[in-house]
């Protein structure tokens, strides 16, 4: 194991609630410079690729506040980490809260880092196969999220035209193309 290339010299919570905090640390550089370093901590997420028998993919559009618009993406959220949930748990249980769908096969295609430079947050990306339609259960804070299933074909078009710009969506998806699964 190498030595780290920056060291924590001190640390501080700037800001915190319950679902996130900020900190602000000291650090100093391999060459001997310090400088100081802003960090989102935040629990992991689940991300889920639904896919019907039909070859479409489930997708969830929802106003989102911090960039005020609306986007188009795949479910996706988390549980407090204090509920003691495995991601595949998380995963079946955000599937059905979000879209109504329950999936017969929930397998992980791999955990990922949202923006490493930035906050410490990753996500279990899931696919979940074998689906049967159910009951909605959106959160209070879900409101005017609507659902649909979309062609891949589809999906492309929706990220060219600015539909999609959620980067774990778009990552999530490249990464099932790459391995030849879409």
């Amino acid at each position: 194991m190498t030595a780290p290339e920056i060291t924590t010299l001190a640390t501080r919570i700037a800001y915190a609630n319950k679902w996130m905090s900020v900190r602000e640390d000291k650090v100093r550089f391999a060459d001997g410079h310090e400088s100081i370093y802003g960090v989102v901590d935040k629990p992991d997420f689940v991300l889920v690729i639904p896919i019907h028998a039909d070859g479409k993919i489930q997708l969830v559009e929802q106003f989102r506040y911090p960039v005020g618009r609306r986007f188009w993406e795949l479910p996706q959220g988390g549980w407090p980490p204090e509920r003691g949930a495995a991601p595949v748990e998380v995963a079946h249980g955000e599937l059905a809260e979000e879209t109504g769908l329950r999936a017969g096969s929930m397998d992980l295609l791999g955990h990922f880092h949202q923006a490493c430079g930035l906050i410490n947050q990753g996500y279990h990306a899931f696919v979940a196969t074998d689906l049967s339609p159910g009951p909605v259960n959106r959160e209070v804070e879900e409101q005017g999220m609507i659902s649909d299933a979309f062609s891949l074909d589809d999906i492309i078009a929706m990220i060219g035209a600015g539909q999609i710009k959620d980067a774990p969506t778009i990552a999530a998806l490249g990464y099932l193309r790459l391995l030849g699964r879409l």
